[in-house]
C-alpha cells in the first residue's frame, strides 16, 4: 500500500540535492544573522534557529500549543494544527532522515492587526525551488508541517508558510456578540480572531501573496539566488488561498496543489447557503436513532452531503462528529464576518437562508469580496474527497472545476493553463479520521503525487494525467479507469 502512496523518491534526494549543491559559483549559504539582517525592518519578534533537522523528526520544529508570552490560551495552537488535517503514525509522511537548515518564525511587520505570522524554512541542500502553503481553518503557519512541509524539505526545497494574518481563538462566553457556541461543556463558547474589526477574509489571499515574496527574499539573501519556481499549496481554507494564488498573483507563483479548498462565491452554492440544512436537519436524524431512511436523513444526502458512516462507538457517525465539531461552528464564524447583522442564535443558523440574507444585507457583497473567479493564470490541481462532510464535493471541487471550465470557455482565444480535479473515493476533509471510520481513504498521499505530477508538468512539460476518480487503495493514473468524476460518494 505504502508503496503506491508514496512515490519512491526518498532514495533520490541526497544524489539530486548534491547535484544542485555543486552548481558552478552558487555561493555558500548564509547564517541567521546575515538573513535576518537583510530582511531590515519587514519581520518583527523574529527567531532564526540553525536547525539539525527541519522536518518533524525533530521535536523542536513545531512549537509547543500557547507557547507565544502574552496570548490566551488556544491562540497560537501549532502543534494541535498539524495533528488535525493529518494521519496518525504511521500514515503520515515517510522521514528518511535530517534536513540541516534554517528556520525563521517572524510577525510580518506590515500588518496593522499584529497578527500576520510567517514560518520559513532554508535546507542547507537546496534544490532551487520555493514551496508556499496555505493554512487550513484559522490555523497556524505550522498547521501544515505534517502534510506538506516534512514532504518538500526533504526534497530540498524552501519553504514557507504563514496564518491568514488572523491567529485561532480564545475561550469567550455568550456576552459576546462575536461568540461562536461549541459543543464542548469546558468551552461553551470560543471567539475566533478573525471575526474582530479590520481582519475581512480578504486579507487570506493578502497574506499567501505576502509570504511567498518574503520568502524569496529570504532565498536571495540566504542562498545568492532566485528560485528557480514557486509552487503554493494548501489544504481546507488554505487550498482557497491556493486557487487565489494562481488567479491573482501570476508573477509570484508557477502552479499550485489545492486540498479541499473552499470554493468562494457570492451565488450559490457557497458555505452559508450549504450549512444550514445540515444543521437545520440533523437534531431530527439523531433523535431517529440515526435512521438513514429518515426523513431528515435524506434532507441532509439531498443538500449534497456525503451518507452517515458508523463507527465502531456506538451512537458515533461521521455526521455526528461534523455536526458537534465543524457545521454548526463554520457557520457560525463565516456568519459573524460576513453577515453581522443575523441573529445567530436567536433567528437560529439553522434558519440562515443565504438568498434572503443577499437582499436584506451586505452578505454576498462580503462573499464577492474574496470570491475564486476560476480565472486561473498558472497550471492547478484540485484533489478532493468524495466523501467531505465539511465542503461537500458538489458544492466545493466540482464547483469550482466548473468555474474554471466556464472562465476558459469565455476565453476561447488564449490557451489556458491545465486544470486538473483528482478525486478521492471516499476520501473525507479530515484524514485523521480514517482512525474512526476505516471505510474513508487518505487523500495526503495523493496531493503529495499531485504535487510531484505538478512540477514535472511546469519544470519538463510533461502531461497532467486527465482529471480522474482515484479508486480506492489507487493512485492517479496516466490512462484512468475512471475519468471524471466518481458515480458514487460512498463504495465498499
Amino acid at each position: 500500500m505504502r508503496s503506491l502512496l508514496y512515490p519512491g523518491w526518498l532514495g533520490q534526494i541526497a544524489v539530486a540535492a548534491t547535484i544542485v549543491s555543486l552548481v558552478h559559483g552558487a555561493p555558500a549559504p548564509s547564517g541567521c544573522e546575515e538573513v535576518l539582517s537583510g530582511f531590515k525592518n519587514q519581520l518583527v519578534d523574529a527567531k532564526c534557529t540553525k536547525s539539525a533537522d527541519l522536518t518533524t523528526a525533530n521535536p523542536a520544529t513545531t512549537p509547543a500549543n500557547n507557547s507565544i508570552a502574552g496570548l490566551p490560551s488556544f491562540a497560537f495552537t501549532p502543534q494541535a494544527d498539524r495533528d488535525t488535517i493529518a494521519p496518525d503514525e504511521p500514515h503520515r509522511t515517510p522521514i528518511a532522515g535530517p534536513v540541516q537548515g534554517l528556520q525563521i518564525e517572524a510577525r510580518i511587520a506590515d500588518d496593522p492587526q499584529g497578527q500576520a505570522r510567517v514560518l520559513i524554512r532554508l535546507p542547507d541542500i537546496w534544490n532551487g525551488g520555493l514551496v508556499v502553503a496555505g493554512a487550513p481553518g484559522t490555523r497556524s503557519e505550522f498547521s501544515s508541517d505534517f502534510a506538506w512541509s516534512d514532504y518538500v524539505v526533504q526534497k530540498g526545497y524552501a519553504y514557507v508558510s504563514q496564518n491568514k494574518g488572523t491567529l485561532n481563538f480564545k475561550a469567550s462566553n455568550a456576552d459576546d456578540a462575536a461568540a461562536c457556541r461549541t459543543a464542548l461543556p469546558q468551552l461553551p463558547f470560543i471567539h475566533f480572531y478573525d471575526d474582530d474589526p479590520g481582519m475581512p477574509f480578504t486579507r487570506w489571499a493578502i497574506f499567501m501573496a505576502e509570504a511567498a515574496r518574503l520568502a524569496r527574499d529570504a532565498v536571495q539573501i540566504h542562498y545568492g539566488r532566485q528560485a528557480r519556481y514557486t509552487y503554493a499549496v494548501g489544504t481546507s481554507n488554505g487550498g482557497y488561498q491556493v486557487r487565489r494564488a494562481v488567479e491573482s498573483y501570476p508573477e509570484l507563483f508557477d502552479g499550485g496543489v489545492d486540498w479541499e479548498g473552499t470554493f468562494v462565491d457570492a451565488d450559490v452554492p457557497n458555505l452559508l447557503s450549504a450549512l444550514p440544512p445540515a444543521i437545520l436537519n440533523y437534531p431530527d436524524y439523531a433523535a431517529t436513532g440515526f435512521n438513514p431512511n429518515s426523513t431528515a436523513a435524506k434532507n441532509i444526502l439531498a443538500a449534497g452531503y456525503p451518507p452517515d458512516l458508523a463507527s465502531a462507538e456506538p451512537g458515533k457517525t461521521l455526521w455526528r462528529v461534523h455536526s458537534e465539531t465543524y457545521w454548526e461552528l463554520t457557520m457560525c464564524q463565516w456568519q459573524k464576518r460576513l453577515d453581522p447583522t443575523y441573529d445567530t442564535y436567536g433567528a437560529g443558523l439553522s434558519n440562515y437562508v443565504y438568498l434572503s440574507r443577499a437582499t436584506a444585507s451586505q452578505v454576498a457583497e462580503n462573499m464577492a469580496a474574496f470570491s475564486t473567479t476560476g480565472r486561473i493564470q498558472r497550471p492547478l490541481i484540485t484533489v478532493a474527497g468524495t466523501m467531505d462532510a465539511l465542503l461537500p464535493i458538489d458544492d466545493n471541487a466540482r464547483a469550482y472545476a466548473r468555474r474554471v471550465a466556464a472562465a476558459a470557455q469565455a476565453n476561447v482565444d488564449k490557451d489556458p493553463p491545465a486544470y486538473r480535479l483528482y478525486e478521492v473515493q471516499n476520501g473525507n476533509h479530515i484524514d485523521s479520521y480514517k482512525k474512526t471510520f476505516p471505510q474513508l481513504e487518505f487523500i495526503g498521499p495523493h496531493s503529495q503525487q499531485a504535487f510531484d505530477l505538478l512540477v514535472s508538468a511546469v519544470e519538463h512539460h510533461t502531461d497532467l494525467p486527465p482529471s480522474q476518480c482515484i479508486p480506492r487503495a489507487g493512485q492517479i493514473d496516466t490512462s484512468p479507469a475512471q475519468p471524471g468524476h466518481c458515480a458514487n460518494l460512498l463504495v465498499p
